[in-house]
């Protein structure tokens, strides 16, 4: 199973930048956005061209970060 520090990397909870949800580093957009996408079947290809701004690899940290979440593992430390 993934550990949090694989995620931190790409992962930051500002409260000055969506109201402190989690987003991928440097961007706006929230990791529950990423995963809701998954959830409704998009394929990786389709969530990076509706958000250039992000990469692959942010794709996979923010599933990661939300396994971890499930098992109760704190990822983002506001």
């Amino acid at each position: 199973m993934a550990q949090p520090e694989d995620c931190t990397e790409h992962i930051a909870s500002d409260p000055a930048i969506h109201h402190g949800e989690p987003c991928i580093n440097g961007t706006r957009v929230a990791l529950s956005v990423i995963v809701g996408s998954v959830a409704d079947g998009d394929t990786v290809q389709q969530i990076l061209t509706s958000n250039p701004q992000i990469t692959a690899e942010d794709i996979g940290a923010a599933l990661r970060s939300a396994t971890l979440a499930v098992h109760g593992y704190a990822v983002i430390q506001p």
